[in-house]
């Protein structure tokens, strides 16, 4: 029989050309199941689906078909009172129809052979609803009709298969058509019927082929949680949350290039008596993750076959059988924010939104971003269905997590800000699709702001949103990146935020020229280096009943200033709080470090990343949690002291200089990011220079202009910034790969000037003679040398002529900051070499 006139169609007989028949949900099912699931190792559970056919012939055979286009002729989507009483009118009519005998017993007998299939009498199905313009490239219908879970026994399975055919009409359905411009009369439901994974026991979650945010599309994320999937989608727990980089795990590399723990409170198991029941994750269970490694590679493998085999970026939700112990795909649709793979080295355009904060104006909420734009409006806190009259277009939906009913007024709303929900969420999903922005995860907005208060969500600041109270003016520029002009110097982007990585590697620049770890150190670690390496030591300690401060400070090498023994314990619990996923302490470090730069590495792979080892000065390390222990509290002058490559040889610091290597170590090593290389700032002597690469090549990497020169040889550079590296250009540049211009501090030195003192800042300046002839002189030595010359200061970032003038000079690269790229690189043209 011809497949349009079945009313049953198993997974075996679909594939992905029956979106008309089956829905796209189904028919991406059947696809996976007959191409992925032999060929490609990619576990999908048996099924079957009720096809297109199926709902015609239930509506007509119930007369319901004719009355549906009638109550449609009347109908207002904008007025709320209209859309629920259609809602409830048709879904009420068709509720109430029977079954033909034949499609009742074509539906019972195919549950029987599924049960038979799986050695149960009664075999616990996901009964799930796929529309005929559902999973499409423009619209995914994210959680628009009804899905069942555990269900059990013909009676229940003939319920839940009527539910899912009404819930075509639900209103966040009905709105969302007419948002789209589909037709309510047109579209048909198929239901799908799966074996349940026993997820229940385990874990669950979803992957996107790219990252949700940006668009860029070199990573798979993967968000994971304990229990049934539907606790992502509502939002009410924050999963853990993987990123893993595309082109170095096809090279074999187990390139996780970032994890977060999430808040996995809650999960959603089985019911005594079918369906499902919500109940509390163990303490023990919340301070792991609910993935493994292994099972975080072994999915993103999965989700590049999916994606290759599609030919488009993927939306995917996976499940781990709690039973077996094995990993299963249970649905894959198309992402339909970016609709593209292209990686961001080929975009066609850029666009940014630039916040106008006065001095001082800091945020009243935080959370997670979504959407990456501003929103402007009048708060509405809603706390539930009932309440959604009273939301006005163009307000700010406040509430503690969105749900698929809410939909008809997501789409009014200026900018939407929940207390739950991570990436995946239903709030960010949808916000995404609708381009409205989103700040999600706050914990705490539905507290903390006022019903009726004017606030701005800002998320254009990469990863973290910001709330603030008022109205917040702000710009959007945007460039068309086809008619930007080429130029011979290179341009390359100064990151510290691993956050804003994603996005700025949309920029036409050449790569990273500075990437700065205090940002992570000071925002990720937040802990310093050498109260993590002594952690166990400190613990030991203050656990004796005979503590004194000078047989601490013995114990403790690199102890400064007098420490008491409750103090010490303060710390210790501290960092005992943060650092709950690891037993050794030192990890901590190497991983948050790791995978800090290993995003910014990943973002502008293959382009260089030039990655600046630590340089905080005494008083900042101090503010670290345990800084009060190893630093010294009244250096007379942190800008001119125990900084930069002096303390990487010292014996008190040397430890943590170690911990910085290991981390490169496993970013080229593991993640395979090659394209990671080196900066030593402030090195004060060529002497100096020499022992901090003798130290980084015992640490087992491959540095040094006399290593091999092959790929895997690590540059490294020094910071061009003391007038001792200037006048003894010639000499570092045969210990270095080259130099980093760090107009800052170079300018403050060669004047004598504290850049921290504001008064004679007008008398601080890069375009001052002494430091256009210094600057001159290195760019000269380094191209008699053949040798890298860039400059990463403000200076080309604030002075378009200081740009021009470095362009003259034959510099080799200008590393700026992100929102100076656009402006200086059009100013630049100007100036015709």
């Amino acid at each position: 029989m011809d497949k349009k006139q079945k009313y049953i169609l198993w997974f075996k007989e679909i594939n992905k050309g029956d979106v008309s028949l089956v829905g796209g949900k189904n028919a991406s099912l059947g696809e996976m199941f007959n191409r992925l699931n032999k060929v490609g190792g990619i576990n999908v559970p048996d099924g079957f689906a009720l096809t297109s056919r199926a709902y015609w012939s239930y509506l007509k055979e119930n007369g319901v078909d004719k009355k549906i286009r009638e109550i449609f002729k009347n109908f207002k989507v904008d007025d709320l009172d209209c859309l629920k009483r259609t809602s409830r009118e048709i879904r009420s009519l068709i509720l109430k129809g029977k079954f033909s005998d034949e499609l009742k017993k074509k539906i019972i007998d195919s549950y029987r052979e599924l049960s038979q299939k799986y050695k149960e009498k009664y075999v616990d199905v996901a009964v799930r609803s796929s529309a005929t313009a559902e999973d499409l490239p423009t619209a995914s219908f994210a959680g628009a009709h009804e899905t069942y879970l555990n269900v059990r026994g013909e009676e229940r399975l003939l319920e839940v298969v009527k539910n899912c055919i009404a819930s075509l009409f639900l209103e966040r359905a009905i709105s969302y058509r007419q948002k789209k411009g589909f037709s309510h009369t047109e579209i048909a439901l198929s239901v799908g019927v799966q074996k349940m994974v026993r997820s229940d026991l385990a874990s669950s979650g979803v992957m996107f082929t790219l990252d949700t945010e940006t668009g860029f599309s070199n990573v798979i994320l993967i968000n994971s949680i304990y229990g049934l999937g539907e606790m992502i989608v509502k939002g009410r727990v924050t999963p853990d949350e993987f990123f893993v980089f595309k082109p170095t795990l096809e090279k074999g590399y187990k390139a996780i290039i970032r994890k977060n723990l999430g808040r996995k409170v809650i999960k959603y198991e089985y019911g005594a008596k079918g369906g499902i029941k919500e109940v509390r994750v163990s303490k023990n269970k919340q301070e792991v993750f609910s993935l493994t490694d292994e099972e975080v590679l072994t999915l993103a493998h999965w989700g590049c076959q999916i994606e290759k085999h599609y030919g488009c970026a993927q939306d995917i939700e996976w499940a781990k059988d709690g039973k077996s112990g094995k990993l299963f795909i249970v649905q894959s649709r198309p992402e339909t924010i970016y609709k593209s793979t292209s990686p961001g080295l080929v975009a066609k355009s850029f666009q940014e939104y630039q916040i106008k904060l006065k001095k001082g104006e800091k945020p009243i909420l935080t959370g997670m971003a979504i959407g990456g734009k501003i929103g402007i409006g009048r708060v509405r806190i809603i706390s539930d269905i009932s309440k959604l009259k009273k939301f006005n277009k163009g307000d700010v939906l406040v509430t503690k997590m969105t749900d698929p009913d809410w939909v008809p007024i997501m789409g009014m709303a200026s900018a939407i800000i929940t207390d739950e929900g991570g990436k995946t969420c239903h709030s960010a999903i949808v916000s995404r699709e609708l381009g409205v922005p989103a700040i999600v995860g706050t914990e705490r907005a539905t507290k903390l702001l006022k019903e009726g208060e004017i606030v701005t969500a800002d998320c254009s600041q990469g990863l973290n949103g910001r709330v603030y109270r008022g109205k917040i003016s702000f710009e959007i520029k945007k460039y068309n990146l086809k008619k930007i002009p080429k130029l011979k110097t290179k341009i390359m982007v100064n990151i510290g935020a691993p956050e804003i990585a994603f996005k700025s590697s949309f920029l036409p620049v050449s790569g990273v020229g500075l990437a700065r770890e205090e940002f992570i150190i000071a925002e990720k670690i937040r802990i310093h280096p050498l109260a993590l390496y002594y952690h166990n030591r400190m613990k030991k300690e203050i656990s004796s009943n005979f503590f004194s401060q000078e047989k601490f400070k013995k114990n403790i090498p690199g102890t400064i200033g007098n420490i008491t023994k409750i103090e010490v314990a303060k710390i210790i619990k501290k960092i005992d709080e943060i650092t709950i996923e690891h037993k050794n302490k030192k990890d901590y470090f190497i991983k948050e470090l790791a995978e800090g730069i290993g995003q910014i590495g990943a973002a502008f792979w293959p382009r260089p990343v030039i990655v600046r080892f630590s340089d905080f000065k005494t008083n900042e390390y101090a503010q670290l949690i345990g800084g009060s222990i190893f630093e010294p509290a009244d250096e007379p002058n942190p800008m001119l002291g125990w900084r930069g490559a002096s303390r990487y040889y010292d014996k008190k610091f040397k430890p943590a200089f170690l911990m910085e290597c290991e981390a490169i170590k496993r970013i080229r090593n593991v993640f395979g990011l090659k394209n990671i290389e080196l900066m030593v700032p402030f090195c004060r002597t060529v002497e100096e220079g020499e022992k901090v690469l003798e130290i980084i090549k015992k640490a087992g990497l491959n540095v040094g202009l006399n290593q091999s020169k092959s790929e895997d040889r690590l540059k490294i550079y020094v910071m061009c910034e003391i007038p001792s590296n200037v006048i003894l250009i010639e000499r570092f540049l045969e210990v270095f790969d080259g130099v980093s211009i760090g107009s800052n501090d170079l300018t403050q030195l060669s004047l004598g000037i504290d850049r921290d003192n504001g008064y004679l800042q007008k008398i601080s300046d890069e375009r001052n003679a002494t430091i256009i002839k210094m600057i001159k002189q290195v760019i000269q030595a380094c191209r008699k040398k053949n040798k890298y010359c860039g400059i990463c200061g403000q200076a080309p970032s604030d002075y378009p002529e200081f740009a021009r003038f470095l362009f003259k000079e034959g510099i080799e690269s200008l590393s700026l900051t992100p929102d100076t790229v656009m402006k200086t690189i059009l100013a630049s043209t100007k100036y015709k070499k």
